[in-house]
């Protein structure tokens, strides 16, 4: 079996003779055909091929198939943003009336996402803690839940995701577990060899690597049994009266049903296409993925253990760290590391984390994470500034909080930055 590694180079595309080398950026909107015949084919399913970008472009299929072939799915496709790869994966088997079983401890966009405007939609949801007991989660179902939903390394919480715990759940009640895997990727994680049925991207992250072009993925482990209850899915199970009576699960099986929906229906009437030309510069990042990886974590460590052992530091909150909570629950589903993210308290709270970034010189603020360059970020003074102490505290975002990205610098550069920074 190829290994990882050569995965992130070679799968999705594969030239032939006399054909380039890398993957070609195909930016046209359209698709030229002989006949109406063979056109309609396309807009029937009965061949495969492309018409209109809006719904499926060459190069985003390449590159989508190398992130299936590196989460060991069986189909992926490309999004706009990773804020709309977890919708689509959402609404595709959601729908108004339905129900969904989320961990609380996600993305902040992607919690608003779910609670607020799926909400709108008719669509409610359960949160449960990551470290919820087995009656909390048992409970959190109802007749109508249609997923689980959960965050292998939670952005910035840092919480771990029992993923083989919660598609066990997930699976008793018949209904599949997706879980977003951005900031391990599947160098670190793959979410399907423990369970999960659908895996989701911010590719804008990690997978970009260089803060270039924004985007998102979804992949199809291909193993949930769609028909098997299909009472539960009726999206998938029966016809689909806007794509020619099409019923997905029985024409393209547990392999291609839900992405084939995703893109029939939801690319479709959405339109949240990714750029060919952003594919590209994403395949790219995915082809160094298996060598940036662990620098990002060895950086991750180095800074978490540097600053757990500071004076003016209240705690360190960095998974792989063995004072960890989460560090036994980190080290089972990524035992070479997770992710460079680490997230501490100042002693002195808003002011001193303010003071400290000012004197920082190689890493910038910025409201990014998961890129080449370190970058750091005071949530009071700039994504929570609404909020007063109290608040943030409550939010478990305590003012005197820095999250911090460690890029691919020098270890000893970035601590001593730190080091610096930290002096009075």
């Amino acid at each position: 079996m190829t290994k990882i590694n050569t995965k992130c180079v070679q799968a999705g595309y594969t030239p032939g003779n006399g054909e380039p080398r890398q993957i070609p950026i195909i930016q046209s909107t359209t698709f030229k055909y002989d006949t109406s015949e063979d056109m309609g084919k396309l807009f029937d399913l009965e061949a495969s091929g492309y018409f209109y970008t809006r719904l499926q472009n060459p190069t985003n299929d390449h590159v989508a198939a190398k992130i299936a072939a590196l989460e060991g799915g069986t189909a992926g496709m490309l999004t706009s943003s990773g804020q709309a790869a977890n919708f689509f994966a959402l609404f595709n088997i959601c729908s108004c009336g339905d129900h969904i079983v989320s961990s609380s401890s996600i993305y902040g966009g992607t919690f608003n996402l779910i609670s607020v405007t799926m909400a709108k939609m008719g669509i409610e949801a359960t949160f449960v803690s990551p470290d919820c007991s087995d009656e909390e989660l048992e409970a959190a179902f109802r007749e109508n839940t249609k997923c689980v939903f959960g965050e292998t390394i939670a952005n910035p919480a840092l919480t771990v995701f029992d993923i083989e715990r919660f598609a066990e759940a997930a699976h008793r009640h018949g209904v599949p577990l997706i879980v977003d895997n951005t900031f391990p990727t599947p160098v670190n994680c793959r979410p399907i060899e423990w369970g999960a049925d659908i895996v989701t991207h911010s590719t804008t992250k990690y997978m970009d690597g260089h803060g270039t072009a924004v985007g998102g993925a979804i992949v199809d482990s291909g193993k949930f049994d769609w028909m098997a209850h299909a009472d539960k899915f009726p999206g998938l199970c029966t016809p689909d009266d806007s794509y020619h009576g099409i019923t997905y699960a029985e024409k393209f099986g547990k392999e291609g049903a839900f992405i084939t929906k995703a893109t029939a229906q939801l690319m479709r009437d959405f339109g949240s296409i990714q750029s060919p030309q952003n594919a590209f510069y994403l395949n790219l990042g995915l082809e160094s993925l298996h060598v940036r990886m662990p620098r990002h974590v060895e950086n991750g460590k180095a800074v978490a253990e540097f600053l757990e052992s500071h004076p003016k530091v209240e705690y360190v909150n960095y998974p792989h760290l063995p004072s960890n909570k989460y560090y036994e629950t980190a080290m089972k589903y990524m035992p070479e590391g997770g992710c460079g993210v680490v997230s501490f308290e100042i002693r002195g709270g808003r002011k001193a984390a303010e003071a400290f970034m000012k004197k920082l010189k190689l890493c910038a603020i910025e409201t990014h994470v998961a890129d080449a360059r370190t970058c750091v970020l005071n949530p009071a003074t700039s994504t929570h500034r609404q909020m007063n102490d109290e608040q943030l505290k409550a939010a478990g975002v305590p003012a005197g909080m820095v999250r911090m990205s460690c890029g691919l610098e020098d270890k000893e550069d970035l601590i001593e930055d730190l080091r610096q920074a930290l002096e009075d």
